[in-house]
């Protein structure tokens, strides 16, 4: 399996504070069962400023750490990048890094709201020919209570990611719930683990792909893990959920 979220990446973030934690979460990743992990250190979130050139060389020297520690896990360079105004001259300037150097790049919204140049923001990144991926949407408090402008934006062409730990109970039974409508809804197009430490923050992955299949069948589970594996090969996604009835009524849009 492709983890396409994490923090693993040593001393960048609130991820791993050391080397040795990293290589623990990279021991544990490879218990879950994933083979290739994205490392998507915050970037511009108030707290972090991780620029590309850094990430690649933190991934770099993680790979070779990893090889040398016999470790089956391939280290690969995203970011996870807090919506801001100066985006778009950052990417001119080679600032900001897609996944694995892909034509998807991860989209952070702050916590509690969505910023109103929000939709012409992802519309600008798009004519860049990139695609925004909304990471955790349903860990957002304005969309949790107005789901439709989730809606909005995926009708647009913008992916979402949720969390393995929104889907197994980790942020509460709301949360969790608007996960699965969001999944029903066919309103998110990949599950990652947002992993940052062995304990509070770790992986889940297993137990997500699991719930997945139980509750939502075997053909939307391997969408996901699909969708994963496309993203890595910088391929188009399944956008669509095969065999399922995509219900939106619960957002008022029909």
């Amino acid at each position: 399996m492709i983890d396409i979220h994490s923090h693993i990446l040593p001393n960048v973030d609130d991820g791993p504070q050391n080397i040795n934690d990293s290589i623990t979460m990279a021991q544990m990743a490879v218990e879950e069962g994933i083979t290739k992990i994205i490392a998507t250190p915050h970037h511009q979130n108030g707290r972090y400023i991780n620029k590309k050139e850094k990430i690649l060389k933190e991934v770099e020297a993680l790979n070779q750490l990893l090889e040398r520690e016999n470790i089956h896990l391939e280290v690969l360079p995203g970011q996870e990048t807090r919506i801001y105004g100066e985006i778009m001259g950052d990417l001119e300037k080679g600032e900001i890094l897609s996944l694995n150097q892909s034509n998807y790049l991860f989209i952070e919204l702050p916590s509690g709201h969505v910023p109103r140049y929000t939709e012409q923001l992802l519309f600008d990144i798009q004519l860049k020919g990139l695609t925004p991926i909304i990471v955790h949407p349903e860990r957002n408090a304005q969309i949790f209570e107005d789901p439709d402008l989730i809606y909005k934006l995926v009708e647009k062409g913008i992916l979402t990611q949720v969390t393995a730990g929104s889907l197994t109970g980790q942020f509460g039974k709301e949360i969790q719930k608007f996960t699965c409508q969001l999944i029903e809804a066919g309103l998110t197009h990949f599950i990652a683990s947002d992993s940052h430490n062995v304990t509070n923050r770790s992986f889940q992955f297993t137990a997500a792909m699991n719930i997945l299949t139980k509750e939502f069948g075997n053909p939307v589970a391997i969408v996901f893990k699909e969708n994963a594996e496309l993203i890595v090969d910088g391929n188009n996604i399944n956008r669509e959920i095969p065999e399922r009835i995509i219900k939106r009524k619960f957002f008022g849009v029909f």
